[in-house]
């Protein structure tokens, strides 16, 4: 332990502190304050070794030394606080539009940070390597491996390939099929770019999965709180000027105001009558089979105009552009319309603001990753020949080689242009119509105008564009190495536009909702875009031939076999080590634990079932699943705290 704390302890604090900036761009206070306790716990295990090394030990000192860290703690806490990222314009988007509308902006902030961080990955291990090491070009002797990038010389039509990833982009560092397998001349160092890239891709989905669920454990443990909570605990004594209490007042009425709204419509649902609820559950139901009608709409036409635009897929000129682009016009127009059309059915249905947010928020997810599963789905089909694989063209190289050259990189366009067309969508919006309708709204003084007014700031559609745009990126990053860096550009020209446009162009929202419910069900969501690029992922690995033409996978039956082939090059030592781990000996007392996790997992939705809150169950559930050698105490916590909520209530209505 001494020769831990002495030799290895700066180590410790280094990767700490790395932890704590990262935490920091996320805005997440939790976690810096973690960091800073084990900080604090380390050096006072520092400390306390040497006091018992030596003959005067003092309890004094060391409750002074304690005082002092917890004083260096605070003012480590106060010091990072003005490094996050716009602090202070989502500080005052949650003075001025509640928190609800705040959460929007954080979780884009978050979006930002992953994307930035998740580059910088892709980067170090894959885009680097291949810029400093040679190419060793291979042969194309056969058919199956002829690839033909189709360049031009006219202005116009540079502009058109850098929008949709064709041309002089097409074989770039932006796609797949430029990575080929790289060593250097003298064959004295080999970097095995093949297996760096697919294991990138996997420690990418794993990274942004870890990022996700960490994120989503804070915001699970702030729940509905009472009003007296609200009253005597909500101030921040740190609040100093006008500007700052003024906000941080308006943010407790907000929340006051969501609190009262959602109790008021708890209680009038209570007292309908059994007729009136019988007449309100068949509305309902009613109104969620038009919405699904609509959605199964959305996904014809999106799958008509993918074949369409394959089939007939122009090369050159703007006739080409528009059928290349056909399947991101009908998803943006779906993605458009159908929600609009849902907003409308939700004021029939009645749902508390809450409620209605997150039923938004389900099926336009559903309608966008469903339609980008649909787009994949169609891409897929003709790649592989689906049904008819033995016909056409796929018998040959087992894959459509005469119209997918390099498969891959054409997945990879399609997505680069879904990326650049809802960028381009956003900025249209922006200055075409949300602009022109505050001026008209603000100049015309007409009934009509006057009705529609200015825009309210929908925060269930603006959080599923974020959703569907790192959906997208997501699926793409394999076949667009480079796509998380657009994004984040991307995302970061979408914060401000939505900021300008949020005080400018907006009025406050006529009904409110809580934030802690929104910014839990945001991640959600996001989980679901993850989970379907993950099976794309897995897919792509595992059962498609890769291209003979391009890429480092060209010589490999699919891309995972890169992995078994470079594990049987390694020394034996290190093969006998993992098969050591992939055996019984380690695979029993790894289960072992596993079992132990598990009960505590099951003791957690026995007693959270207990207290009939499915909210509650979720909570302990990801609390556990996340730090299971706390799950005891979380467990107690939950359980005692969701019994008082449940007696303060009872005793509420009584």
């Amino acid at each position: 332990m001494y020769i831990l704390c002495k030799g290895y302890l700066i180590h410790v604090y280094l990767i700490i502190l790395l932890y704590i900036v990262y935490f920091k761009l996320l805005g997440n206070c939790e976690g810096i304050l973690s960091c800073c306790n084990i900080i604090s716990l380390l050096y006072v295990l520092h400390r306390e070794v040497q006091q018992m090394r030596s003959p005067a030990f003092s309890r004094d000192v060391s409750w002074r030394g304690r005082q002092m860290l917890r004083k260096l703690r605070n003012k480590c806490k106060e010091f990072l606080y003005f490094f996050s990222l716009w602090r202070k314009s989502v500080q005052m988007i949650g003075g001025n539009f509640g928190g609800g509308v705040q959460s929007y902006f954080v979780f884009l902030r978050f979006l930002v940070v992953l994307n930035f961080v998740s580059f910088f990955l892709i980067a170090g291990f894959v885009l680097i390597p291949t810029f400093c090491l040679l190419c060793f070009i291979f042969s194309n002797p056969d058919e199956c491996k002829v690839y033909e990038v189709k360049n031009t010389t006219e202005i116009y039509q540079y502009l058109l390939d850098f929008l949709s990833g064709t041309g002089f982009m097409e074989y770039s560092y932006l796609f797949y099929g430029y990575y080929n397998i790289t060593e250097m001349p003298n064959r004295d160092f080999f970097y095995n770019i093949p297996l760096a890239y697919i294991l990138t891709a996997v420690f990418y989905f794993a990274f942004c999965l870890i990022c996700m669920i960490t994120r989503s454990v804070p915001r699970l443990s702030t729940g509905v709180s009472s009003y007296s909570m609200i009253v005597f605990t909500g101030w921040d004594y740190s609040c100093l000027g006008d500007r700052a209490t003024k906000l941080k007042q308006k943010n407790i009425l907000y929340q006051l105001q969501v609190d009262l709204e959602e109790e008021s419509r708890k209680r009038h649902e209570a007292d309908l009558s059994t007729s009136k609820k019988v007449i309100l559950y068949s509305l309902r139901v009613l109104m969620t089979f038009l919405s699904f009608g609509f959605i199964g709409g959305a996904f014809y036409g999106i799958y008509v105009t993918t074949q369409f635009s394959q089939v007939n897929d122009v090369k050159q000129g703007i006739l080409g552009f528009i059928i290349q682009y056909l399947p991101s016009m009908v998803i943006t127009a779906g993605n458009f319309v159908v929600p609009l059309l849902c907003d409308k059915i939700a004021l029939v249905e009645q749902y508390s603001p809450s409620t209605t947010i997150i039923l938004a928020l389900l099926r336009a997810v559903f309608l966008r990753l469903v339609s980008l599963g649909v787009l994949l789905y169609t891409l897929w089909s003709q790649i592989t020949c689906y049904p008819d694989e033995l016909k056409g063209n796929c018998t040959l190289c087992e894959y459509n080689n005469n119209e997918f050259q390099c498969w891959e990189t054409r997945v990879g366009q399609e997505m680069y242009k879904l990326t650049m067309f809802d960028l381009l969508i956003n900025v249209a919006v922006f200055l075409l119509v949300e602009f022109p309708r505050r001026l008209v709204v603000d100049n015309c003084s007409c009934k009509p105008v006057q009705w529609v007014g200015r825009q309210e700031f929908v925060v269930p559609s603006n959080v599923l564009g974020l959703v569907y745009g790192q959906t997208v990126v997501w699926v793409g990053a394999l076949f667009c190495p480079l796509l998380p860096a657009i994004n984040t550009l991307k995302f970061v020209i979408l914060f401000y536009c939505k900021k300008i446009t949020l005080f400018q162009n907006c009025r406050p929202a006529l009904r409110t909702f809580r934030s802690t419910t929104s910014t839990f069900f945001f991640l959600v969501v996001l989980l679901f875009g993850w989970g379907l690029a993950t099976v794309v992922l897995i897919y792509s690995l595992s059962e498609i031939r890769p291209s003979y033409g391009c890429g480092p996978f060209h010589s490999s039956s699919t891309m995972w076999s890169t992995v078994p082939d470079s594990f049987y090059n390694l020394s034996n030592v290190t093969q006998e080590f993992l098969f050591f781990v992939g055996s019984q000996a380690f695979s029993i007392p790894l289960f072992a634990l596993s079992m132990c996790v598990t009960s505590q997992y099951a003791i957690c939705v026995m007693m959270t079932c207990i207290l009939n809150s499915p909210y509650c169950a979720f909570h302990g559930v990801i609390l556990c699943l996340s730090s299971p050698w706390q799950c005891g105490d979380v467990l107690c916590r939950s359980f005692s705290n969701c019994l008082w909520e449940k007696h303060c209530t009872a005793k509420s209505s009584a």
